[in-house]
Protein backbone atom coordinates (compact mmCIF):
# COMPACT_ATOMS: atom_id res chain seq x y z
CA UNK A 1 0.00 0.00 0.00
CA UNK A 2 2.78 2.44 0.93
CA UNK A 3 5.19 1.50 -1.88
CA UNK A 4 6.17 4.50 -3.97
CA UNK A 5 5.24 7.09 -1.34
CA UNK A 6 7.27 10.30 -1.30
CA UNK A 7 7.01 13.69 0.42
CA UNK A 8 5.82 16.83 -1.33
CA UNK A 9 7.72 19.10 1.10
CA UNK A 10 10.73 17.06 2.32
CA UNK A 11 12.64 20.15 3.49
CA UNK A 12 10.16 20.58 6.33
CA UNK A 13 11.99 17.72 8.03
CA UNK A 14 14.51 20.31 9.23
CA UNK A 15 11.79 21.80 11.45
CA UNK A 16 12.64 19.02 13.92
CA UNK A 17 15.93 20.81 14.70
CA UNK A 18 13.88 23.78 15.89
CA UNK A 19 12.14 21.55 18.43
CA UNK A 20 15.43 19.96 19.47
CA UNK A 21 16.88 23.42 20.08
CA UNK A 22 13.80 24.45 22.03
CA UNK A 23 14.05 21.32 24.15
CA UNK A 24 17.43 22.51 25.40
CA UNK A 25 17.17 26.29 25.27
CA UNK A 26 13.54 27.33 25.50
CA UNK A 27 11.71 25.68 28.32
CA UNK A 28 8.10 26.63 27.67
CA UNK A 29 6.07 28.23 30.44
CA UNK A 30 2.35 28.50 29.90
CA UNK A 31 0.40 31.19 31.80
CA UNK A 32 -2.47 29.84 33.79
CA UNK A 33 -4.87 32.11 31.93
CA UNK A 34 -4.30 29.99 28.83
CA UNK A 35 -3.75 26.64 30.56
CA UNK A 36 -5.43 26.74 33.97
CA UNK A 37 -3.31 24.01 35.53
CA UNK A 38 -0.01 24.89 33.81
CA UNK A 39 1.56 26.02 37.10
CA UNK A 40 1.03 22.58 38.54
CA UNK A 41 2.28 20.68 35.50
CA UNK A 42 5.37 22.83 34.80
CA UNK A 43 7.01 22.52 38.25
CA UNK A 44 10.72 21.92 37.86
CA UNK A 45 10.85 19.45 40.72
CA UNK A 46 8.46 16.97 39.02
CA UNK A 47 10.33 13.97 37.70
CA UNK A 48 10.32 13.55 33.93
CA UNK A 49 8.37 10.63 32.64
CA UNK A 50 9.86 8.53 29.87
CA UNK A 51 6.42 7.76 28.58
CA UNK A 52 5.51 11.43 28.42
CA UNK A 53 8.81 12.18 26.73
CA UNK A 54 8.08 9.51 24.12
CA UNK A 55 4.52 10.74 23.52
CA UNK A 56 5.63 14.34 23.18
CA UNK A 57 8.23 13.55 20.56
CA UNK A 58 5.97 11.10 18.79
CA UNK A 59 3.43 13.93 18.45
CA UNK A 60 6.06 16.33 17.15
CA UNK A 61 7.48 13.86 14.63
CA UNK A 62 4.08 12.79 13.36
CA UNK A 63 3.01 16.43 12.98
CA UNK A 64 6.15 17.16 10.96
CA UNK A 65 5.55 14.11 8.76
CA UNK A 66 2.00 15.29 8.15
CA UNK A 67 3.28 18.75 7.20
CA UNK A 68 5.74 17.13 4.78
CA UNK A 69 2.64 15.75 2.96
CA UNK A 70 3.32 12.10 2.09
CA UNK A 71 1.81 11.31 -1.33
CA UNK A 72 1.74 8.53 -3.88
CA UNK A 73 1.20 8.93 -7.62
CA UNK A 74 -1.54 6.66 -8.98
CA UNK A 75 -1.67 6.22 -12.79
CA UNK A 76 -5.02 6.62 -14.50
CA UNK A 77 -5.57 5.57 -18.09
CA UNK A 78 -8.18 7.43 -20.13
CA UNK A 79 -9.30 5.28 -23.03
CA UNK A 80 -10.10 7.25 -26.17
CA UNK A 81 -13.33 6.65 -28.02
CA UNK A 82 -12.12 7.45 -31.53
CA UNK A 83 -10.79 4.18 -32.94
CA UNK A 84 -12.18 2.19 -35.85
CA UNK A 85 -15.83 1.33 -36.32
CA UNK A 86 -15.98 -2.41 -37.03
CA UNK A 87 -18.92 -4.61 -37.97
CA UNK A 88 -18.29 -8.31 -37.33
CA UNK A 89 -20.49 -10.35 -39.68
CA UNK A 90 -20.64 -14.04 -38.76
CA UNK A 91 -22.13 -16.93 -40.69
CA UNK A 92 -24.28 -19.07 -38.37
CA UNK A 93 -25.88 -21.20 -41.11
CA UNK A 94 -26.30 -24.97 -40.78
CA UNK A 95 -22.96 -25.79 -42.41
CA UNK A 96 -21.10 -24.08 -39.55
CA UNK A 97 -21.81 -27.07 -37.31
CA UNK A 98 -19.30 -29.17 -39.29
CA UNK A 99 -16.50 -30.54 -37.12
CA UNK A 100 -12.79 -31.05 -37.69
CA UNK A 101 -11.92 -27.41 -38.49
CA UNK A 102 -9.52 -27.38 -35.54
CA UNK A 103 -7.13 -30.38 -35.63
CA UNK A 104 -6.26 -29.77 -31.97
CA UNK A 105 -9.93 -30.04 -30.99
CA UNK A 106 -11.64 -32.04 -33.78
CA UNK A 107 -14.89 -32.38 -31.79
CA UNK A 108 -15.47 -28.61 -31.87
CA UNK A 109 -17.74 -27.25 -34.59
CA UNK A 110 -16.57 -24.58 -37.02
CA UNK A 111 -18.81 -22.08 -35.29
CA UNK A 112 -17.35 -22.84 -31.86
CA UNK A 113 -13.84 -22.31 -33.21
CA UNK A 114 -14.88 -19.08 -34.93
CA UNK A 115 -16.47 -17.73 -31.75
CA UNK A 116 -13.29 -18.39 -29.78
CA UNK A 117 -11.07 -16.66 -32.34
CA UNK A 118 -13.47 -13.72 -32.75
CA UNK A 119 -13.55 -13.16 -28.99
CA UNK A 120 -9.76 -13.01 -28.97
CA UNK A 121 -9.89 -10.48 -31.79
CA UNK A 122 -12.43 -8.38 -29.88
CA UNK A 123 -10.22 -8.30 -26.79
CA UNK A 124 -7.33 -6.91 -28.84
CA UNK A 125 -9.31 -4.00 -30.30
CA UNK A 126 -9.53 -1.94 -27.13
CA UNK A 127 -10.09 1.45 -28.81
CA UNK A 128 -12.67 0.38 -31.38
CA UNK A 129 -16.42 0.72 -31.54
CA UNK A 130 -17.65 -2.73 -32.60
CA UNK A 131 -20.96 -4.30 -33.52
CA UNK A 132 -22.11 -7.77 -34.47
CA UNK A 133 -24.28 -9.12 -37.31
CA UNK A 134 -25.29 -12.79 -37.45
CA UNK A 135 -26.75 -14.41 -40.51
CA UNK A 136 -28.16 -17.62 -41.92
CA UNK A 137 -31.36 -17.64 -43.95
CA UNK A 138 -31.77 -14.06 -42.75
CA UNK A 139 -29.53 -11.62 -40.91
CA UNK A 140 -29.95 -9.63 -37.74
CA UNK A 141 -27.93 -7.25 -35.58
CA UNK A 142 -26.89 -9.20 -32.49
CA UNK A 143 -25.16 -6.17 -30.98
CA UNK A 144 -25.14 -2.49 -31.96
CA UNK A 145 -21.85 -0.64 -31.98
CA UNK A 146 -20.32 -0.63 -28.52
CA UNK A 147 -17.05 0.04 -26.78
CA UNK A 148 -17.91 -2.51 -24.10
CA UNK A 149 -15.83 -5.51 -25.14
CA UNK A 150 -17.02 -7.64 -22.22
CA UNK A 151 -20.64 -7.42 -23.28
CA UNK A 152 -19.76 -8.02 -26.93
CA UNK A 153 -17.71 -11.13 -26.08
CA UNK A 154 -20.55 -12.41 -23.92
CA UNK A 155 -22.99 -12.04 -26.82
CA UNK A 156 -20.61 -13.92 -29.11
CA UNK A 157 -20.42 -16.74 -26.54
CA UNK A 158 -24.21 -17.10 -26.57
CA UNK A 159 -24.55 -17.45 -30.36
CA UNK A 160 -25.65 -20.82 -31.74
CA UNK A 161 -25.56 -22.45 -35.16
CA UNK A 162 -28.90 -22.21 -36.97
CA UNK A 163 -30.27 -19.38 -34.84
CA UNK A 164 -30.83 -17.36 -38.05
CA UNK A 165 -31.83 -20.32 -40.21
CA UNK A 166 -29.85 -22.99 -42.03
CA UNK A 167 -29.29 -21.24 -45.38
CA UNK A 168 -26.85 -18.45 -46.33
CA UNK A 169 -28.10 -14.91 -47.01
CA UNK A 170 -24.58 -13.61 -47.66
CA UNK A 171 -25.40 -10.36 -49.47
CA UNK A 172 -28.21 -9.46 -47.10
CA UNK A 173 -25.81 -9.93 -44.19
CA UNK A 174 -23.26 -7.59 -45.76
CA UNK A 175 -26.00 -5.00 -46.34
CA UNK A 176 -26.96 -5.33 -42.67
CA UNK A 177 -23.35 -4.74 -41.68
CA UNK A 178 -23.18 -1.62 -43.86
CA UNK A 179 -26.40 -0.35 -42.27
CA UNK A 180 -24.87 -0.95 -38.84
CA UNK A 181 -22.04 1.44 -39.76
CA UNK A 182 -24.21 3.86 -41.72
CA UNK A 183 -24.85 6.33 -38.91
CA UNK A 184 -21.20 6.41 -37.88
CA UNK A 185 -19.10 9.52 -38.46
CA UNK A 186 -15.84 7.64 -38.01
CA UNK A 187 -13.17 8.04 -40.68
CA UNK A 188 -12.48 4.30 -40.71
CA UNK A 189 -15.38 1.89 -41.19
CA UNK A 190 -14.56 -1.79 -41.49
CA UNK A 191 -16.71 -4.88 -42.02
CA UNK A 192 -15.26 -8.34 -41.47
CA UNK A 193 -17.46 -10.86 -43.26
CA UNK A 194 -16.93 -14.54 -42.40
CA UNK A 195 -18.68 -17.37 -44.22
CA UNK A 196 -18.19 -21.02 -45.10
CA UNK A 197 -20.60 -21.22 -48.01
CA UNK A 198 -22.23 -19.75 -51.11
CA UNK A 199 -25.10 -17.32 -51.16
CA UNK A 200 -28.27 -19.44 -51.20
CA UNK A 201 -30.69 -18.70 -54.02
CA UNK A 202 -33.95 -17.41 -52.59
CA UNK A 203 -32.40 -16.49 -49.24
CA UNK A 204 -30.62 -13.41 -50.58
CA UNK A 205 -33.13 -10.77 -51.59
CA UNK A 206 -30.52 -8.09 -52.33
CA UNK A 207 -28.24 -8.30 -55.42
CA UNK A 208 -24.51 -8.21 -54.78
CA UNK A 209 -23.96 -5.09 -56.92
CA UNK A 210 -26.52 -3.15 -54.88
CA UNK A 211 -24.78 -4.15 -51.65
CA UNK A 212 -21.37 -3.15 -53.04
CA UNK A 213 -22.75 0.26 -54.05
CA UNK A 214 -24.05 0.69 -50.50
CA UNK A 215 -20.65 -0.20 -49.02
CA UNK A 216 -18.78 2.18 -51.31
CA UNK A 217 -21.24 5.00 -50.66
CA UNK A 218 -20.80 4.65 -46.90
CA UNK A 219 -17.03 4.22 -47.17
CA UNK A 220 -17.05 0.72 -45.64
CA UNK A 221 -13.96 -1.39 -46.28
CA UNK A 222 -14.84 -5.10 -46.32
CA UNK A 223 -12.53 -7.97 -45.38
CA UNK A 224 -14.23 -11.18 -46.55
CA UNK A 225 -13.06 -14.48 -45.03
CA UNK A 226 -13.94 -17.87 -46.46
CA UNK A 227 -13.38 -20.88 -44.21
CA UNK A 228 -13.30 -24.56 -45.07
CA UNK A 229 -12.16 -26.21 -48.30
CA UNK A 230 -11.51 -24.05 -51.40
CA UNK A 231 -14.73 -25.30 -53.04
CA UNK A 232 -16.94 -24.76 -50.00
CA UNK A 233 -17.21 -20.97 -50.35
CA UNK A 234 -17.47 -18.64 -53.34
CA UNK A 235 -13.93 -17.38 -53.64
CA UNK A 236 -14.68 -15.25 -56.72
CA UNK A 237 -17.44 -13.37 -54.92
CA UNK A 238 -15.28 -12.73 -51.87
CA UNK A 239 -12.47 -11.42 -54.07
CA UNK A 240 -14.91 -9.09 -55.83
CA UNK A 241 -16.26 -7.76 -52.54
CA UNK A 242 -12.74 -7.04 -51.31
CA UNK A 243 -11.63 -5.40 -54.56
CA UNK A 244 -14.70 -3.17 -54.84
CA UNK A 245 -14.51 -1.92 -51.25
CA UNK A 246 -10.74 -1.63 -50.83
CA UNK A 247 -10.36 -4.59 -48.51
CA UNK A 248 -8.53 -7.91 -48.74
CA UNK A 249 -10.07 -11.37 -49.18
CA UNK A 250 -8.77 -14.29 -47.13
CA UNK A 251 -9.23 -18.02 -47.00
CA UNK A 252 -8.67 -20.37 -44.06
CA UNK A 253 -8.89 -24.16 -44.15
CA UNK A 254 -8.27 -24.65 -40.44
CA UNK A 255 -8.31 -22.87 -37.10
CA UNK A 256 -4.63 -21.97 -37.18
CA UNK A 257 -4.99 -20.22 -40.53
CA UNK A 258 -8.09 -18.38 -39.34
CA UNK A 259 -6.18 -17.04 -36.33
CA UNK A 260 -3.53 -15.74 -38.70
CA UNK A 261 -6.21 -14.09 -40.85
CA UNK A 262 -7.63 -12.13 -37.92
CA UNK A 263 -4.11 -11.26 -36.82
CA UNK A 264 -3.38 -9.93 -40.30
CA UNK A 265 -6.57 -7.85 -40.32
CA UNK A 266 -5.64 -6.52 -36.89
CA UNK A 267 -2.30 -5.36 -38.32
CA UNK A 268 -3.86 -3.88 -41.47
CA UNK A 269 -6.38 -1.87 -39.45
CA UNK A 270 -4.20 -1.05 -36.48
CA UNK A 271 -5.46 2.02 -34.68
CA UNK A 272 -2.91 4.81 -34.33
CA UNK A 273 -4.77 6.22 -31.34
CA UNK A 274 -3.05 5.67 -28.03
CA UNK A 275 -4.59 5.78 -24.61
CA UNK A 276 -3.83 8.86 -22.57
CA UNK A 277 -2.24 8.19 -19.21
CA UNK A 278 -2.60 10.61 -16.33
CA UNK A 279 -1.65 10.40 -12.71
CA UNK A 280 -3.36 11.70 -9.62
CA UNK A 281 -2.01 12.01 -6.12
CA UNK A 282 -3.19 10.02 -3.14
CA UNK A 283 -2.46 11.92 0.05
CA UNK A 284 -1.49 10.06 3.22
CA UNK A 285 -0.92 12.96 5.65
CA UNK A 286 -3.97 11.93 7.68
CA UNK A 287 -2.19 8.79 8.93
CA UNK A 288 0.61 10.61 10.82
CA UNK A 289 -1.87 13.36 11.72
CA UNK A 290 -4.18 10.80 13.32
CA UNK A 291 -1.28 9.24 15.24
CA UNK A 292 -0.18 12.69 16.39
CA UNK A 293 -3.69 13.49 17.64
CA UNK A 294 -3.94 10.25 19.61
CA UNK A 295 -0.47 10.72 21.01
CA UNK A 296 -1.25 14.31 22.06
CA UNK A 297 -4.51 13.31 23.74
CA UNK A 298 -2.76 10.51 25.60
CA UNK A 299 0.05 12.87 26.56
CA UNK A 300 -2.38 15.43 28.01
CA UNK A 301 -4.39 12.75 29.81
CA UNK A 302 -1.37 11.12 31.46
CA UNK A 303 0.22 14.44 32.39
CA UNK A 304 -3.01 15.67 33.98
CA UNK A 305 -3.41 12.40 35.82
CA UNK A 306 0.14 12.30 37.15
CA UNK A 307 0.63 16.01 37.59
CA UNK A 308 3.82 15.74 35.61
CA UNK A 309 5.52 18.15 33.28
CA UNK A 310 7.98 17.55 30.49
Amino acid sequence: MFDGIYFEFPKLLFVIFFFIACESLCKMKLPSIYFPHASQFMKSNVAASKLLFFLKWLTIIMMILALMSPVKDEPYELKPKHGHEIALILDASGSMKERGFDPVNPAASRFDVVKSIVKDFISQRTNDNMGLVVFGSYSFIASPLTYDKHILSRIVSQLEVGMAGKYTALYEALAQGVNLLKMSKAKSKVAILLTDGYSTAGADKIPLDVVLDMAKKEGVKVYPIGIGGPDEYNRAVLLKIAKETGGVAFGASNASQLKEVYKKIDELEKSEIKNETFSYKNYYYFYPLFIALLSLLLYVYIRNKRGSAI
